[in-house]
């Protein structure tokens, strides 16, 4: 018999701190702290296959360690609130498994494993004790193994103790542990130990006298002699620890094992509780148990037995079939692929479904022509990937009949980091399928990972149908929330726009930048020999440990926080000190320096693609407010407020003969703002074409126009913009250096100046919080969960998002609807000059020659006049020879 003993508290701290901080139910409650249990739960009770399982937790009251030493765990920060909400969930959750639960007032948590593994040792039980606290190494025996979860490397590894193990791992037995402990002591729970001594000298003493008391008498002999003065100046304080160190195991806990026998925990109960609390990961849980008794969930219950085409003449018999099904009916499609190429395709009507293997049937060029014609035939195909679709079969036009599930999953919930099509399943079909890891596994390290084309055909055929199934669901919640235009005009024609872009790429320079990395060597090598000098010695400057012991000790500058690994030197506690000491500026602009060359310089060397060009990849379902980003190189990074930093576009070149024409929206936000919070005092501005900046720095600060100083301008700007991101009066000071009761009063002259604006986002706040999003001018939808948070901060961060979102979200709309006009209006007119580049508010494109004032007039008319607004939008457009030229 085996019994498992769970350190309850001890899991979901560590979960907490492992597992995202912003993961929410529906109402917006903190649920990430009881997923990451359950993730560690189950595949532990798989490998240990437990008869009895008994969770332990703490409680609230004083145990008798706090009758003993007041200041018992006294050190120890709050519980955070996000955490602390989740103690009752987790009950509620292990309630509804019929999983067993101990806990004792007065007692601790470890003190219930203690008890009920000693006493189940004696009735002959094989226990387990799974805990993240390494004070259980103490219950060690041959019969009780300590199952620790661990951290390494970014993946969770298991530490498996027996007593054997204890002495192997620390030189100590298990029952010695404790009085290593009871030297050194413990920070944590705030155990005093003997002063002077420290881990490795308390294992050293416990090693050769095997106690406190013997080591206290034969103290004349114990080394160094520090540790012997103290060990007899503090011996009564090294008992005390040493009995506050000690897990009881006579704790008076009436539960008996018998009655936690396991049994079936995916009850119908938890099934809905795990709904409700949006763990759709763990359904499949429910579904792969083998006990009868268990609630069963259908796992593609009438999905089409999954076919694999053998060889060209069953490829053609399949393609045909499925060209005429999608002329009446919408396929399933999807492709099965990474970044070493693609491995085959699979197509699903419902009735049929059927995998074509691309390396080993037929090739990929084969493949992808089969792929065109379909597409080109102009039926209907559900994808999960339509721009990697795309990349694959390099159709010369839109095909429109073809749609992504995965954008309208963005649109109706933008805040997942991806969208597997088991969660989907789960979400809108209702059923439980298995995810890519239980299909495949580990894949990674393996040079051909989908070569197993067995289940390969069972992950594609299984995706297939369900895009087929999925996206009448999620066309109609998208209609009903209003967003069916959005998809439509928007983020589904933008699919063959960014494929375009991507695949044209943009060349760059090798020679450039080289040169541009010579020139960082440079400015690098002499901000080293200016920060040296500063500090009277040479040090690892990209060393926080080294850095903060300079400025902070050596050097004796203010604000130094210290952590456990020493102090802080992150960007923001050394941009309040750059004002303070000349060697903070230089380390900022030595850290920038750095980051352009790795980053950059030689970055972008390795990124340069067989045909000179860069193609980097943009992601159009990644960020919640609806903005684009790319990787792979991420191109919106490329630096514009540093000097040097902006010489990196002199590397990015058109084809020889042609220029680059760029086109940047002037202030799309804050014109956004205007029109949406109908301020006439901020169109008014617009509509005259005054400098925004000094008209705000005239109203703010009372004076007329041409009083306005270089400096009222540039704290005007800071306010513009910081209003646009829902600024608060601290950020703000922080920002303009000036003490948060001034910013105060800029913000409340700001609101003065523009009274409209108050009312507008403070109803923004006010309508998000009762529906639980916040809406752009065009539809798009951002949930902000954090509204409903408990968290003071949490809600503070909840409302500048509800502020900032429909500013920002429109103004990422108006630029796509641009790109998508732009790009159909050069091919319209055909124009040869093609769109490259899209960062942030801008575009690039590479104009052939003669082409200029055609593209000029495209841009105008797409940008300009992509939606109409109370306020003019403008563009500032510029033409080069290099990108940096035409910026």
């Amino acid at each position: 018999m085996k019994l498992v003993l769970i350190d309850g508290y001890s899991m979901l701290f560590r979960a907490f701190y492992g597992m995202p901080s912003n993961l929410t139910d529906s109402e917006g409650h903190p649920t990430g702290a009881v997923y990451g249990f359950l993730t560690m739960l189950f595949p532990m009770l798989k490998e240990e296959e437990p008869d009895a399982l008994i969770v332990a937790l703490d409680s609230n009251a004083p145990t008798f360690r706090h009758e003993k030493f007041a200041d018992y765990k006294g050190t120890r920060k709050a519980t955070p609130e996000e955490l602390k909400s989740q103690f009752p969930l987790i009950r509620e959750v292990l309630d509804a498994m019929g999983i067993c639960m101990c806990e004792k007032p007065g007692w601790e948590g470890d003190d219930i494993l203690g008890t009920l593994s000693r006493r189940a040792e004696e009735k002959g039980y094989d226990v387990t004790i799974v805990s993240g606290d390494r004070d259980n190494l103490q219950l060690a025996t041959d019969k009780v193994k300590i199952y620790m979860p661990r951290t390494k490397g970014g993946h969770t590894v298991t530490e498996l103790y027996y007593a054997e193990d204890v002495k192997a791992a620390y030189g100590v037995t298990p029952q010695e542990f404790i009085d290593v402990k009871a030297l050194q002591g413990d920070t944590a729970d705030n155990i005093p130990g003997v002063p002077g001594i420290g881990e490795k000298t308390a294992q050293a003493i416990i090693q050769q006298y095997h106690s406190v008391e013997n080591a206290h008498e034969h103290a004349a002999e114990v080394k160094p002699p520090r540790a012997a003065k103290n060990l007899v100046d503090y011996y009564d304080q090294a008992l005390l620890s040493k009995d506050l160190a000690t897990i009881r195991t006579d704790a008076p806990i009436e539960v008996e094992e018998e009655k936690a026998v396991l049994g079936n925990i995916f009850t119908e109960e938890a099934l809905e509780l795990y709904k409700k609390l949006g763990f759709r990961r763990l359904l499949h849980y429910f579904s792969d148990t083998k006990d009868e008794n268990n609630v069963k969930q259908e796992v593609s219950p009438d999905f089409p037995a999954p076919e694999k085409a053998e060889g060209l003449s069953a490829a053609r018999e399949v393609l045909s079939y499925f060209r005429e099904s999608a002329a009446k009916e919408t396929v399933g499609l999807t492709l099965v692929s990474d970044a070493k190429g693609t491995y085959g395709f699979a197509l699903s009507d419902g009735k049929r479904a059927v995998y074509l293997p691309v390396f080993f049937d037929f090739s990929a060029e084969t493949a992808a022509e089969a792929l065109s014609d379909l597409f080109a035939s102009g039926g209907k195909y559900a994808s999960d990937d339509l721009k990697r679709d795309f990349h694959f079969t390099l159709p010369q036009a839109d095909p429109v009949g073809a749609e992504d599930v995965t954008i309208l999953a963005y649109l109706i919930d933008p805040l997942p980091k991806e969208y597997p099509f088991d969660a989907l399943a789960q979400t809108y079909l209702h059923m439980s399928l298995p995810s890519f890891e239980e299909i495949w596994g580990n894949t990674r390290g393996l040079k051909e990972p989908f070569a197993d084309t067995e289940k390969a055909m069972k992950l594609a055929c299984s995706r297939a149908e369900t895009n087929r199934r999925l996206l009448p669901v999620l066309l109609k919640v998208v209609e009903e929330q209003g967003m069916s235009d959005l998809y439509r005009n928007i983020e589904r024609p933008l699919c063959f726009t960014l494929f375009s872009m991507e695949k044209q790429g943009i060349y760059a320079d090798p020679a450039v930048l080289k040169e541009y990395g010579a020139k960082l060597d440079t400015e690098i090598a002499r901000l080293e020999k200016t920060i040296y000098e500063a500090a009277g010695e040479e040090f690892n400057i990209n060393s926080p440990k080294q850095l903060g012991v300079i400025l902070f000790e050596k050097l004796g500058l203010p604000g130094g926080k210290k952590t456990k690994t020493g102090y802080s030197t992150a960007a923001d506690v050394l941009e309040k000190l750059s004002a303070e000491a000349p060697i903070v500026k230089d380390i900022l602009d030595y850290r920038q320096y750095t980051k352009l060359k790795s980053t950059y310089a030689e970055g972008l060397l390795s990124c340069i693609a067989e045909d000179g060009r860069i193609h980097t990849t943009y992601q159009q379902t990644v960020t919640a407010t609806g903005r684009l980003s790319s990787t792979d190189p991420n191109l919106q990074n490329i630096p514009i407020r540093m000097a040097l930093g902006k010489e990196i576009r002199r590397a990015f070149l058109p084809e020889e003969g042609w220029t680059f024409t760029d086109a940047d929206y002037s202030q799309i936000e804050l014109r956004v703002l205007a029109h949406m919070s109908g301020d006439e005092n901020l169109i008014n501005a617009y509509k005259s074409d005054a400098d925004i900046h000094r008209a705000t720095a005239a109203l703010v600060f009372h004076k007329d126009p041409k009083d306005v100083t270089d400096l009222d301008r540039r704290r005007a700007k800071a306010v513009n913009f910081g209003i646009v991101y829902g600024i608060s009066s601290f950020g703000l000071g922080e920002n303009l250096h000036i003490s948060r009761s001034e910013a105060e009063q800029y913000i409340e002259n700001y609101y003065l100046a523009y009274p409209k604006l108050k009312e507008y986002l403070d109803r923004l706040v006010a309508d998000a919080k009762k529906a639980g999003y916040a809406l752009t001018m065009f539809g798009r939808r951002r949930p902000i969960p954090e509204l409903a948070q408990k968290n003071y901060m949490q809600r503070q961060f909840g409302e500048r998002v509800a502020m900032n979102s429909p500013i920002q979200g429109t103004a990422a709309d108006i630029m796509k609807k641009a790109m998508v006009g732009i790009f159909r209006a050069l091919r319209e007119r055909g124009l040869k000059s093609r769109l490259l580049l899209q960062v942030h508010d801008e575009v690039l494109i590479e104009t052939a020659p003669g082409e200029e004032e055609a593209v000029r007039e495209v841009l105008i008319d797409e940008m300009e006049h992509a939606v109409e607004l109370s306020v003019p939008l403008e563009i500032d457009i510029e033409t080069g020879t290099n990108w940096y030229d035409a910026k």
